[in-house]
């Protein structure tokens, strides 16, 4: 076992007086190794509290150089810092903060040709990414290696977390997140933080929880987010844990596959949602959908969210997933008025500005504030999530 110093013993006093982590638990962080991808608004609290706590080996994986508009959230770096790699800056602000630990900067980008090999000398990965052939990358390598995965996303209000590949007790491997989401959304049908925004306090509380899980994994203490993902709201403080549902996808991840074309990327490098910029998104009031349901009018009601989702409530429309709507435009009405609703409005106004731009609709609408405003306004013993 990896014996603690006397000064690694006063670093980690607080630690130590944990009944759930005390000596035993201190010297497995010492002995953890574990690989953070993307060292930016996630990575960058991850990182700080994975060394704050001890974690042995660190390894950090970004190409990217920082910004000044990365320093709203990113909280590892300064203005000094502006053009710099961040797996580099990271590293050095790291040892500064715990010198006693092995940190591995490599500012490469992750592919499916080296993802094996930066990978093979960590027991855990947490992605840190905005991407989703990145994702979807990292879930197969840590699938065919058996490793856990981390999982954290961030978009304006909006976090989510899971714990996915967890090895259970009795030897299998917890959901993944091709079961999440078994396919990547159509190329341009979702915006990032640049195009989106995000509030710069969000991501340190979607990675403080990302090294939570990962702390207590190190020390087997207390309860994994293995096979739930948690949707934190930063607007109203809402938490909300749902089932992954065990859709077999383990048994069909065989190898590593160009995660950019199976997102769409390759085809879509040129496309943009800026080009609709200019077009004024049809809106209907939740007010408007009821007068529309109550009087019985000839019309469309389509949900765009996940089928998880739509079992914690629904307004009785017809279910097409975001992902699915491009495989399924010829279901979607043209002769008369078609409504598209998600949780909040961001994913169904993005799906109508997409179907508008590429396939000439023009009768579409939008449900205003989406589901949530569905229950506040108009149901209110719907449920909320």
């Amino acid at each position: 076992m990896n014996k603690l110093s006397a000064e690694e013993v006063k670093r980690y006093s607080r630690h130590l007086v944990l009944d759930e982590v005390g000596i035993a638990g201190q010297q497995r962080l010492k002995g953890a190794r574990v690989l953070v991808v993307g060292a930016g608004g996630l990575g960058a609290p991850v990182l700080l509290y994975l060394a704050a706590a001890g974690v042995g080996k660190i390894g950090i994986i970004d190409h990217d150089t920082i910004d000044v508009s990365n320093l709203q959230r990113q909280i590892l770096y300064s203005t000094a810092d502006v053009g710099q790699k961040k797996a580099d800056i990271a590293a050095k602000k790291l040892s500064s903060l715990n010198p006693l630990l092995t940190i591995l900067p490599i500012t490469k980008k992750i592919t499916s040709a080296n993802a094996f090999d930066l990978m093979a000398d960590f027991d855990m990965v947490i992605d840190g990414t905005d991407n989703f052939p990145t994702r979807y990358l990292l879930n197969d390598a840590c699938v065919l290696l058996d490793k856990v995965l981390i999982y954290g996303s961030i978009l304006k209000f909006e976090g989510h977390v899971s714990v996915l590949n967890y090895k259970r007790n009795d030897g299998s491997r917890s959901a993944n997140y091709r079961d999440l989401f078994p396919e990547p959304p159509a190329p341009d049908t979702v915006q990032n933080c640049e195009q989106a925004g995000v509030i710069g306090a969000l991501p340190g509380i979607i990675g403080t929880i990302q090294a939570s899980e990962a702390i207590k994994i190190i020390v087997g203490a207390g309860e994994p987010l293995a096979d739930k993902l948690l949707i934190f709201d930063a607007l109203t403080l809402d938490q909300t844990l749902i089932n992954i549902p065990d859709r077999q996808s383990r048994s069909q991840i065989k190898t590593l596959i160009d995660y950019e074309d199976f997102c769409g990327i390759s085809q879509g490098k040129n496309k943009s949602l800026a080009g609709n910029q200019s077009n004024i998104m049809k809106e209907i009031t939740v007010q408007e959908l009821k007068k529309l349901k109550d009087t019985g009018a000839d019309f469309q009601l389509i949900d765009v969210r996940e089928p998880h989702e739509f079992d914690i409530c629904n307004l009785d429309g017809e279910l097409i997933p975001m992902s699915e709507i491009p495989y399924n435009v010829d279901k979607i009405a043209k002769d008369k008025k078609v409504v598209i609703h998600c949780r909040s409005g961001k994913r169904s106004g993005d799906m109508l500005l997409w179907l508008e731009k590429n396939h000439g609709f023009n009768n579409l609408y939008n449900l205003k504030g989406g589901i949530l405003a569905w229950a506040k306004e108009i149901d209110p013993e719907m449920p909320q999530y």
